[in-house]
């Protein structure tokens, strides 16, 4: 199965009003069965999460587009395809 893992690195400018907007867009994912895991990085730096039952990279990447991480302009925002057994 191919899942798309999407790394988010907070910015110097990162904002935390950005925080609840970012977790109603993750639930979003999780109610479309889109989202498989996510969880923020212990030191702080940022976090990631996993996007499943996707048709191809060029899916994730729209979707990774409509994140508020991404519209703020809050998070550096990487997408690996990766394939899991």
């Amino acid at each position: 199965m191919k899942r798309y893992l999407v790394l988010a690195m907070r910015k110097p400018s990162f904002d935390v009003a950005v925080v609840a907007p970012h977790k109603a867009f993750l639930d979003f994912l999780r109610e479309q069965g889109k989202l498989h895991l996510t969880g923020g990085f212990s030191d702080g730096s940022g976090g990631a999460y996993v996007l499943e039952n996707i048709a191809d990279l060029a899916e994730a990447t729209a979707i990774v587009a409509t994140d508020p991480l991404a519209i703020h302009d809050s998070s550096e925002l990487t997408i690996h395809e990766w394939n899991t057994r």
